[in-house]
């Protein structure tokens, strides 16, 4: 198996060697390959073969009850494996399992689900899974090895999610009635566990079928919970099996407690708020800091049926922005993109939505030591870049803090600054005030937002209006969750709102948000259009180190490389989730997983209690 995804200039590899050179030789894959429970990307696995349940869980839940969860949006589809249509979020991690499961109170780590154990050597150059002996799928069919082989083949031609890993394996086979070998083309690290968190469905369920395909014929797991009922667009209703294989065990104790969940849709979060107040859906997570802090006194919070959550964590920032698309011939200078960064008053935006009180994210990685931090970069960092300055902006060493307005709308200084550098990019003010370029074309953008997105369409109204006062034409457009989901699938917009959340474990799924393929292959998550040197190397050096230490700083290196890039506007954050709930909806709050919050779990280790 070949690909050009992973394609490096020289000095990359070169880079590489460079920074593990401290850390020692990567290992001989010679050396006698090791058996384990779990596999960590660094270091060991923190839980024992003799796990009793995870540490984030009540292992003592009850089960039943129901909970009704709300979304905005839709769906079309109940494939959630193709690019086509749009499928429910919760259908893959309710009813479809993987080889193993994530540990949220480590970095990164994962312990056997399906499979009972994994095998490879200390370089990591294949990985060999053993399935466990009661694994079934719900029908009753024994999860087994031609599963898992025809699941790895088939899901990458389905999704560019799951091509990169593909393309990284030279062979893939059985090597027992229960175990199944993956052969690497090159050492790497991260890859056993990528594998162990690749879907397993049923070869047999989907015969005749296309998995690239979308249909409204649910796929056949082996998870915990089976498709019950289906309104299409409106509603999807999931039942607990009975006869779940894994529910004794350790890894699952404790999970997957309620009876039936069920996800309403809404057009719009306005709507859905109100179906919350009025007792419709049971949960609702809050984004506004504004409305947690005064819109939540009626009559279900006073009788004390619903009660307020704030549910910290200790994970990167979730970027919310506004992308610029980097393919569009009018934002492919990065000059431009800053004149748009220096032209959004964000505190003038943030007092407007909400109230002032929600703090900016500065950069992918920010609330955490992987972030490239403030001031310049440190020594490490700037010699991981320094091959690749003929790549990047001319200032990507130095401060890249974010401009801070007066808090007006006016943002003058702003404005004049964002004037500066269009007019360096070639943008000037022409007789009737509109920005033109050297060929007398207007300088017009489309904002492209999903309708319903009442906050965001607040967001970029305001933004309009500044960018109307630098001569540029800005256009909002709302659009459905089937175009929206089409064009973004093109790649057919200018800016667009993003939400990212990345973890304190970056991996491979880097290469999905920034890969270079990304510019022209559809479908990938790199949405910005990100086409970098430096990001691919920096992804690549992450990915090789072994010290801690070395990995850090390669993340900071990536960090900076994106923000140099200006791809995209940031928003805001919380350090907390806000959850307004029924009071009978309980969770372990005196054991919140440490990367993540108990609101993230939800439904997974909540119960009903009355």
């Amino acid at each position: 198996m070949t690909t050009d995804y992973f394609r490096k200039p020289a000095l990359a590899f070169a880079l590489v060697a460079g920074v593990l050179a401290g850390a020692g030789a990567a290992g001989d894959s010679r050396a006698e390959p090791t058996t384990m429970h779990g596999i960590a990307m660094h270091g060991n696995p923190a839980l024992p073969p003799d796990l009793v349940a995870q540490p984030q869980v009540n292992p003592e839940a009850p089960k039943g009850g129901r909970i009704v969860l709300g979304e905005v949006g839709g769906f079309d589809s109940l494939n959630p494996f193709s690019t086509l249509g749009r499928a429910p979020g919760w259908i893959a991690p309710l009813t479809v399992e993987t080889l193993m499961g994530r540990a949220w109170n480590e970095p990164f780590t994962v312990y056997g689900l399906l499979a009972e154990s994994v095998t490879t050597d200390d370089a990591r150059s294949f990985a060999e899974f053993t399935l466990r002996e009661g694994a079934r799928f719900a029908n009753g069919d024994p999860v087994t090895v031609e599963d898992v082989l025809w699941s790895f083949e088939a899901l990458a031609k389905a999704h560019p999610r799951y091509a990169a890993a593909h393309a990284k394996v030279a062979r893939a086979h059985a090597t027992g009635p229960r175990s199944v070998r993956f052969d690497f083309t090159a050492p790497d690290r991260e890859l056993p566990l990528i594998l162990g968190l690749r879907p397993v469905l049923s070869a047999k369920d989907w015969q005749g079928r296309d998995p690239a395909a979308s249909g409204m014929v649910a796929p056949l797991g082996s998870g915990p919970y089976r498709v019950a009922a289906v309104d299409p667009g409106r509603s999807i209703t999931f039942a607990r099996r009975a006869d779940w294989w894994a529910a004794d065990l350790p890894l699952m104790r404790g999970m997957h407690n309620f009876d039936e969940v069920k996800v309403e849709y809404f057009a719009d979060g306005a709507v859905m708020f109100e179906a919350f107040k009025a007792g419709a859906i049971q949960v609702f997570r809050e984004g506004q800091a504004a409305r947690w802090a005064s819109g939540y006194d009626f009559a279900r919070v006073r009788s004390g049926e619903v009660v307020k959550s704030e549910i910290p964590h200790w994970r990167p920032a979730m970027m919310t922005g506004l992308a610029m698309n980097g393919r569009r011939a009018v934002l492919a200078d990065w000059r431009v993109r800053q004149a748009l960064i220096d032209s959004f008053g964000f505190e003038f935006v943030n007092a407007t939505v909400n109230g002032g009180s929600e703090p900016r994210v500065q950069s992918w990685f920010h609330n955490s030591d992987l972030a490239m931090g403030p001031g310049p970069a440190s020594a490490a960092v700037a010699a991981l870049l320094a091959p690749f300055a003929d790549s990047l902006p001319p200032d990507a060493l130095g401060d890249l803090s974010l401009p801070v307005s007066d808090g007006s709308e006016a943002n003058r200084a702003g404005l004049r600054r964002a004037g500066r550098w269009l007019e360096e990019a070639g943008w000037t003010v022409a007789a009737d005030g509109r920005r033109v370029n050297a060929a007398g074309e207007a300088m017009a953008l489309e904002i492209l937002l999903p309708i319903g997105g009442a906050e965001m369409r607040s967001v970029a109204t305001i933004w309009a209006r500044a960018l109307e006062r630098l001569g540029i034409s800005a256009r909002i457009v709302a659009v459905d969750d089937a175009q929206l989901n089409a064009r973004l699938r093109d790649y057919d917009f200018d800016i667009t709102p993003i939400v990212r959340a990345n973890s304190l474990s970056p991996g491979y799924e880097q290469y999905l948000y920034w890969g270079r393929d990304g510019v022209t292959t559809p479908g990938t998550r790199n949405i910005a259009g990100v086409d970098s040197p430096a990001v691919d190397a920096m992804i690549e050096t992450m990915l090789a180190a072994r010290d801690p230490a070395d990995f850090r700083t390669a993340v900071q290196a990536l960090d900076r490389a994106l923000m140099a890039g200006r791809h995209v506007i940031p928003l805001w954050f919380a350090d907390r989730a806000r959850l307004a709930h029924d009071r009978r909806l309980r969770f372990a709050a005196d054991r919140l997983p440490v990367y993540g919050d108990a609101a993230g779990f939800l439904p997974d280790v909540w119960w009903w209690q009355d």
